[in-house]
């Protein structure tokens, strides 16, 4: 009985020892704790990047803890965080998926961190894990060939039609090259349209910069388009650092509300109030101007497509505060969908400027 006895005891010693291993946190059985799994499961193109081209990228997480979420970056000579500084969180669905949009890069990251944590807007290295951050993914981007070209001719310039997307509109909106021509009269067309189940939106920029000067625009009636369709004449420079870039706009927009003034003026940033004149286009015709000098915009809209000394402007404004200096900006003319998403019934849209003009 003795040996007996002595391999009873052994055994419960035994069973005991591997009960305090498993509260230990060791783990035992299928509940124990499991390292997070992250992946980045759709990966856009490889791309120098820059403040207007954007896509999707999109993941899977397993065994995140409630409460964590991704934070996202795009490497373009930095890591820069996505889709935008203000906007830093990309958050996990039930089933452990995720996906936000983001500026392009020649590398991708997605960072699964804690409740609480504070991502750096840009960094020259990327976190490591600790301190709130539990699992990393890195991806190359995808490489592509070019996109597809086309340039246009319309009032005595060269314009280039755009073909990747852009954030313009509050979300990342695609382009395609076929919404925007010139007619038998020189007049350019832009539009926005459905084209293989999804929406995209028309952009033309001249080829070359012209600096301070009067710019305009005539273009036909446009008080009866959608209230969330966005015309817009504008200077900007592609390869700026700052946020708006010698940004200057002539916006044509209800932004969604049918009671809004349909037109603005703009010396970006827009969300510094005085920067801002909203003001109401009219309907028909309209020759849209604004003179660039330094220190000062002076911008203007009048009825009708010919002006004389007798024309009187339907609006005028001056702006002499925070006036950028010509650097590589070129002028743009753009029509797109303010978050098309939150309007999908809104229908197709066109618009047609008669003429460009650009006085030194």
């Amino acid at each position: 009985m003795a040996p007996l006895i002595r391999i009873l005891k052994a055994g419960a010693l035994y069973f005991s020892a591997l009960i305090l291993v498993c509260m230990a946190g060791a783990g035992c059985g299928p509940g124990r704790s499991q390292q997070p799994e992250l992946r980045i499961t759709h990966v856009p193109d490889a791309n120098p990047g820059g403040p207007e081209k954007l896509d999707y990228i999109e993941g899977t997480v397993r065994n995140a803890r409630p409460g964590q979420h991704i934070v996202l970056y795009a490497h373009s000579g930095l890591w820069w965080i996505q889709p935008f500084a203000d906007r830093t969180t990309t958050n996990i669905l039930p089933d452990g998926s995720w996906k936000n949009s983001t500026h392009l890069g020649t590398e991708y990251a997605a960072v699964l961190v804690d409740p609480g944590y504070t991502p750096l807007a840009r960094t020259s290295a990327l976190p490591s894990t600790g301190n709130g951050v539990t699992a990393i993914a890195v991806a190359q981007g995808k490489p592509v060939a070019a996109p597809l070209t086309k340039t246009i001719h319309f009032s005595g310039y060269d314009w280039k039609v755009r073909a990747v997307g852009s954030d313009r509109g509050g979300e990342a909106n695609a382009y395609d090259v076929s919404n925007a021509w010139t007619d038998d009269k020189g007049f350019l067309h832009l539009r926005t349209a459905e084209l293989n189940g999804r929406w995209t939106c028309a952009e033309v920029s001249l080829t070359r910069s012209l600096g301070y000067g009067t710019y305009k625009f005539v273009v036909q009636d446009t008080a009866r388009l959608p209230a969330s369709a966005v015309v817009g004449f504008l200077t900007f420079d592609d390869e700026g650092t700052q946020e708006f870039a010698s940004e200057i706009d002539i916006e044509l927009s209800r932004w969604g509300d049918p009671r809004r003034k349909n037109a603005q003026c703009v010396v970006q940033p827009f969300y510094v109030p005085e920067n801002v004149f909203r003001f109401e286009s009219p309907a028909g015709p309209v020759t849209h101007s604004m003179r660039w000098e330094p220190g000062r915009v002076t911008f203007q809209s009048a009825r009708g497509s010919v002006q004389g000394p007798m024309t009187q402007p339907a609006a005028s404004h001056a702006f002499s505060s925070g006036i950028p200096v010509p650097a590589k900006e070129t002028v743009r003319i753009n029509l797109y969908d303010f978050r098309h998403s939150q309007h999908p019934s809104q229908p197709p849209a066109e618009v047609v400027i008669e003429r460009f003009e650009y006085l030194p």
